[in-house]
This record gives C-alpha cells, sequence and structure tokens, in this order.
C-alpha cells in the first residue's frame, strides 16, 4: 500500500516568501519550506496496481499553464478551537479547472469521488492547544499578505510517510501543463514523452511499495 496525493510544487521563491509568516503563534507546529505545496487531490493509501492506474489517469489531463498568487490566510477549526492556519490563493478560475479535471480522471480510474468542496490553501502550521487569541492576532496582523504570481506549468504526483518530525513528502511524478519541459530543471528525470510526463529507467514507484 501508498499514500499519495496530488498537489502544486510551489516555486522556492514562495516557499521561502510563505516561510516569513511561521512564527509567533505559541503551540503552532509550522511547516518547513520544503513541506510546502498546495494539494489538488488527496488519494490516501492505494494499492501497488491503483497507483499506476492512477499515474495513467493524471497523464490524461492537459490544459494550457496559467498565473496563481498566494493572497491572504486564514484558518480552519471546530467548536471555536483552531487546528490548521493556512495562506489562501488569490481567485484564479484555471486552478478550479485544472482540480475539475483530475478529480475527473481519477474517478474513471475507480477513485470514489471527493465529497468535501476543493478549498485550495497552502498550509502554514498544525495547532496544538494555541490560544484562540493568538490565531486571531496572527489572522490580523497578516490579513494582507500577498506575494507576486507564479506560473502554474505542471503538478505532482507525491508520496507521504509518516515520521517523528512529522509527514514526509516524496515527488513521485511530474506532469507538465502544455508540453512544458521539466528535464532541464530536475536530473532526476531523464526524458520528457509527448505529452509532458517524465519518464526514465526508474522501476515505477509502486513496485518498491509493497
Amino acid at each position: 500500500m501508498i499514500r499519495l496525493f496530488v498537489a502544486l510544487t510551489l516555486p522556492e521563491n514562495v516557499r521561502q516568501g510563505l516561510s516569513f509568516l511561521c512564527g509567533g503563534v505559541p503551540g503552532a507546529r509550522w511547516q518547513g519550506p520544503e513541506q510546502m505545496h498546495l494539494t489538488l487531490r488527496f488519494i490516501g493509501e492505494i494499492d501497488e496496481g491503483t497507483a499506476g492506474d492512477v499515474v495513467e489517469a493524471l497523464e490524461s489531463v492537459t490544459m494550457d499553464p496559467f498565473p496563481l498568487a498566494v493572497q491572504g490566510v486564514g484558518a480552519f477549526g471546530e467548536k471555536r478551537r483552531s487546528h490548521v492556519l493556512w495562506a489562501g490563493l488569490k481567485p484564479e478560475p484555471e486552478l478550479l479547472r485544472l482540480q475539475a479535471k483530475i478529480e475527473t480522471a481519477l474517478i474513471r480510474v475507480g477513485l470514489e469521488p471527493e465529497r468535501r468542496k476543493y478549498q485550495p490553501h497552502i498550509t502554514l502550521a498544525r495547532l496544538n492547544q494555541t490560544s484562540e487569541a493568538k490565531v486571531v492576532e496572527f489572522l490580523s496582523a497578516n490579513g494582507g499578505f500577498s506575494l507576486p504570481p507564479f506560473m502554474v506549468e505542471g503538478f505532482t504526483l507525491y508520496s507521504s510517510f509518516r515520521s517523528h518530525g512529522g509527514a514526509i513528502y516524496r515527488p513521485e511524478e511530474t506532469f507538465a501543463l502544455g508540453g512544458y519541459d521539466f528535464s532541464d530543471e530536475d536530473d532526476d528525470y531523464a526524458e520528457t514523452d509527448e505529452r509532458g510526463h517524465h519518464e526514465d529507467a526508474r522501476t515505477p514507484f509502486w513496485a518498491d511499495a509493497g
């Protein structure tokens, strides 16, 4: 079994910009820059055969690159207790279109539909017994936070592993939009096929998951 999710990999300058938000809230377990991403679809634990089907499904997702910008902050919680601090995104219809295409592709290979409404966000911290006054203070101080736009030129299938230091996210496959070529940016990939999907001589990642 392997635990997977689909996300946008954020450019380094965006992750560094977000890291300046990470502090000043007692009880917050802040994400490191290397952990920051924008989830498009959480898949969960699946078997190796289904993982292969997922990759094929994601290869079928096509659309053009589009700009996206970080804007604002917020919190998730229940019963007047916040559990997560996050950074938001400036409304962008193309992001929702990409997420819908990914959802449709995954349903076609047998995954259960995601019942929750998609709310794009970048997790900054998970909270444990944090004062709500401190949360409100953080949200008020950073409500106007924004970063310059960046181009979304592809998306990534990640695996997730639990460790004593928190979750570890490993990129397994990257899928380009509009024929963008990632091969010059990542030496882990030797070739890019006609769909913009990276291939090399590695054993498929799901073959090692058992």
